[in-house]
């Protein structure tokens, strides 16, 4: 079974685009993998623990779990508006989740992996941690990003971290498929022997907050957000779960295959924190999940903060410019593993030119001309072949078998470039063909249906390949050439050339699937002219 999760949203705050780019990445991964017809398992959630969810409510002046209920809502909504097709919630608040991480906490307990200690140091309350020298500028500050910064002096429980830096050292160095891309496991290994010159302090007293998972052993203290939330990973599949939890089987799913994470929080969490923590817990090296890292959606080249004031709210771009072309947009524009900036106009331009002119139209075009020329009826291409068109169709295999190696290496905007070229080569097709112009003469009959055929096989094909970013989008298409029950189901493995059969009959009648998004001149122009239309009647 392929298992994919995403981080888990703290709900300090609404969800923003980066929220909504990580949680529409795993949502199209997972649909490739079943396109492909395995069995998935997608689970994605919320964080509703930690010091500053407790802060916001008290600011509020509610109880931080009615204050994390309302945030999560928020992040359901949208993903239902998304059309996000996850198979589990994970909520930190969940007995289920509770249950597991007091499980692990004694476990470990017992084990010898956990102690308690005073303290006294540096703490960001932005960051939930305790800082070092190592976190101050060279004028002995630290830096905007920790936040607010106070000096505590407290006893706590701590993880033996230390214990376990030469085995994650050994492992990290070997491991080929822990982090991707690969050029973000540099970014682990440096941080490693400065991550291990400290225990982990996995606690809080109850005394500074009291929003979070009581430690089992020690019920003056609750677990620390980051110790509780990587958890989330295993309880929800099914850890150490309780009968009738109604959680998965844990073996069928472990190890996640992706665990899908921003760069920011793969070092020390996800990087180190989680690795030491399951290998303490008694998992293998072949039993460590693969983290996929992506990168950030910037303003300006700056990281989008609450603080600058230039957060994107994908509930306005979906109002503005629909679903489709936002989920389109998410993964086309940025590289896995990269960074980009966001861009509302290059939004519309892709948007406009790889789904509303080069895909849409193509449709649009390829099924009126059957229904013009055809009586909307394809046969066997029958005897007509010529070199235009089969090479339209090793484009078309090529294409199906480059999509899936890229999706498989999770490069969703390399694997739509490659579809789009596609796309655009049967445009080109078309007009090379020219059956306008091959309809003025009786004798081109066969090769008109030969190039309409061709091109309709194309576009079936290809909304197959693309139904993992798009569904309803693509089912529309497969609608409209009236192929949805030949095309339901398959595989990019059994995608071939002629699964339409003789005498195909497309639909009589067919609507845009990729309509423009409209400029507001564009719009202003049509108005205009719509007015003078009725003017003129008006005055007749």
């Amino acid at each position: 079974m392929y298992y994919i999760t995403t981080a888990i949203d703290y709900t300090n705050a609404p969800p923003h685009i980066g929220h909504a780019y990580e949680k529409v990445l795993s949502d199209v991964l997972a649909r490739w993998h079943r396109l492909k017809g395995e069995e998935v398992f997608f689970l994605t959630g919320v964080d509703q623990h930690g010091q500053k969810v407790q802060q916001t409510a008290e600011k509020r002046g509610i109880s931080p779990e009615q204050h994390a209920n309302e945030m999560t809502e928020k992040f359901k909504d949208l993903w239902l508006r998304l059309g996000l097709q996850y198979d589990g919630w994970a909520a930190t608040s969940d007995p289920r989740h509770i249950a597991c991480v007091q499980k692990i906490l004694t476990n470990l307990y017992e084990k010898g992996d956990l102690y308690k200690k005073a303290y006294k140091g540096f703490y960001s309350v932005r960051q939930e941690q305790f800082l070092t020298d190592k976190e101050r500028k060279e004028d002995g500050s630290f830096g905007e990003e920790w936040g607010e910064v106070v000096e505590i002096e407290e006893e706590n429980w701590y993880f033996s971290l230390t214990k376990y830096a030469q085995w994650l050292q050994d492992f990290i160095t070997s491991s080929d498929t822990f982090v991707l891309p690969d050029f973000r496991k540099k970014a682990v290994i440096n941080a490693i022997n400065d991550a291990f010159e400290y225990d982990l302090c996995i606690s809080r007293p109850k005394t500074r907050l009291a929003w979070g998972i009581e430690i089992p052993f020690d019920p003056d203290f609750v677990t620390y957000v980051w110790f509780d939330a990587l958890i989330n990973y295993i309880s929800f599949a099914g850890y150490l779960k309780e009968p009738g939890s109604d959680l998965p089987d844990f073996d069928k799913l472990w190890p996640a295959d992706c665990e899908v994470i921003g760069k920011d929080i793969l070092v020390p969490a996800h990087g180190i924190y989680w690795p030491a923590m399951l290998h303490a817990m008694g998992f293998s090296d072949e039993q460590m999940p693969s983290l996929l890292v992506h990168g950030w959606w910037n303003i300006n080249g700056e990281k989008m903060s609450k603080s600058i004031g230039n957060v994107v709210d994908p509930n306005v771009l979906i109002d503005a410019f629909g679903k489709e072309a936002l989920r389109y947009y998410l993964v086309r524009d940025i590289v896995s593993g990269y960074d980009s900036d966001f861009d509302a106009d290059r939004l519309v331009m892709l948007y406009n030119t790889e789904l509303a002119n080069t895909f849409g139209n193509l449709c649009n075009r390829t099924l009126a001309m059957t229904r013009k020329y055809q009586a909307a009826s394809l046969t066997a291409v029958g005897d007509y072949d010529d070199e235009l068109s089969a090479s339209l169709r090793k484009s078309m295999a090529d294409t199906v078998a480059q999509f899936g190696t890229l999706m498989d290496d999770n490069q969703t905007s390399k694997a739509l470039a490659a579809l789009n070229a596609h796309l655009t080569a049967c445009n080109v097709y078309l007009q090379q063909q020219a059956p306008w112009e091959l309809a003025k003469d009786e004798t081109q009959a066969a090769r008109i249906n030969c190039v309409l055929r061709h091109v309709i096989e194309c576009c079936a094909q290809s909304a197959v390949l693309l139904s993992c970013v798009l569904p309803e989008a693509t089912e529309r298409i497969l609608g409209q050439i009236n192929a949805t029950e030949i095309y339901t189901g398959l595989t990019p493995a059994d995608l071939r050339w002629g699964l339409l059969p003789d005498e195909h009959n497309v639909c009589e009648e067919a609507i845009p699937v990729f309509p423009r998004i409209l400029s507001e001149e564009e719009k202003a122009k049509i108005a205009a002219k719509a007015a003078k239309e009725a003017a003129k009647k008006a005055g007749h």
